[in-house]
């Protein structure tokens, strides 16, 4: 290839990777014609998530469930986290909690339960419950006991929002497929977890698991909800892709066992050190399963 084609190719990537962040923003004249998009632009976003190639259960030499949590404190991890104020945001990212809540309140995400076995269904009235915290002033108190009905200034709401989720936890299946000759990861469900809103003001807080969505029943919505990219800005990436990709950092808490899916902190306690060094066995021994494999 010679140095014109070369560089012809490097300003047809870089148009395509412009259009991809905030479409129009070198033509626009003025501020409201940022993020308007072209037909064409419009056809070429209009696709769907990857999907999961079909996996028969003989196919499977070895599978391992695990859940890990996802600490949103690490660097790493920011992407999810990020941007806790949109009010200031001119693009339309949003955080994952964000994301997930309002994808529930509007109804296109349904598959929502109330543990990581998606056994029950979690109506949006029970996760709104906990996402709310409804009080009384003294003042409301007494006019309660005097047998009158609360004001409306005496009554205080305080509601979750975005920056006080602090973890995910998710659950996942690892397998070996032995037709590829691959340790593979299949993500199954993901959980928001957030400080109880009636310890929120305490220095004990009590957290609590909000909701389990399940996974593949969400890939579209977060297919189309986009994060900020920390290597290049003009090329954000979704949501999808960061939890399938696996671009983020987890510990494993419990993994599928005999002793009913016992959590590492149940039989190894009051030792945070130890815990982990587990969590890294319980990682070694799945991913020496696969190198195990190739050994004669």
């Amino acid at each position: 290839m010679n140095i014109k084609n070369l560089f012809i190719a490097i300003v047809a990537l870089s148009g395509c990777f412009v259009s991809s962040a905030q479409s129009n923003l070198l033509n626009a004249k003025t501020p409201d014609q940022i993020g308007l998009k072209t037909a064409a632009q419009l056809d070429s976003d209009n696709d769907k998530p990857l999907a999961y190639g079909y996996v028969h259960d003989r196919d499977v030499l070895m599978g391992k469930t695990t859940w890990e949590i996802i600490d949103l404190s690490e660097k790493i991890n920011f992407s999810l986290y990020f941007p806790i104020d949109t009010a200031n945001i001119g693009n339309d990212r949003r955080s994952l909690y964000d994301v997930l809540s309002k994808a529930i309140k509007s109804g296109k995400i349904t598959e929502v339960y109330t543990d990581s076995y998606f056994n029950t269904k979690k109506s949006l009235q029970d996760i709104q419950a906990s996402l709310t915290r409804i009080d009384t002033t003294d003042a409301g108190r007494e006019q309660i006991n005097s047998g009158s009905k609360v004001s409306d200034e005496y009554i205080l709401r305080q509601d979750l929002a975005a920056q006080d989720v602090t973890q995910y936890k998710i659950k996942g299946y690892w397998y070996f497929d032995k037709r590829q000759s691959e340790l593979k990861y299949r993500l199954l469900g993901i959980c928001p977890v957030t400080p109880d809103v009636y310890t929120m003001n305490s220095d004990e807080k009590d957290y609590i698991e909000l909701f389990w969505i399940f996974f593949p029943a969400a890939r579209e919505v977060l297919h189309d909800a986009k994060a900020f990219n920390d290597k290049n800005s003009a090329l954000p990436i979704s949501f999808d892709q960061i939890l399938n990709s696996r671009r983020f950092n987890a510990f494993i808490y419990k993994e599928e066992n005999v002793y009913g899916d016992r959590r590492i902190d149940e039989y190894m306690k009051d030792n945070a050190q130890n815990q982990l060094l587990e969590s890294e066995r319980v990682k070694d021994k799945i991913r020496n399963f696969e190198s195990d494999m190739w050994n004669y």
